[in-house]
């Protein structure tokens, strides 16, 4: 057995590994994205655009847009924390 407590020397299983995945900041998000459009920052969504890398809501929401925002109504979530960082 090697020091990480594996028999095989490797250093997580594949479960712990898949758990991992699973709690990361990359992460993307299954739900309301597909519902809702959401407010990110427009040089954030550029950025996703050339990358593919996911982006984060106002909500929270973590995401890869892909879908046309105009189709979808306001994230109200998203709405309200805007509503307030307008107020400041």
């Amino acid at each position: 057995m090697d020091p990480s407590g594996t028999p095989d020397g490797g250093s997580t299983s594949v479960l712990d590994r898949e758990l991992e995945k699973l709690l990361s900041d990359e992460v993307v998000e299954p739900g309301d994205h597909e519902r809702f459009s959401h407010y990110v920052r427009k040089e954030k969504i550029m950025e996703s655009a050339l990358s593919g890398k996911p982006v984060r809501a106002l909500c929270g929401k973590k995401w890869t847009p892909g879908r046309d925002p105009e189709k979808f109504p306001v994230c109200p979530q998203c709405k309200d924390v805007y509503e307030k960082l307008k107020k400041d």
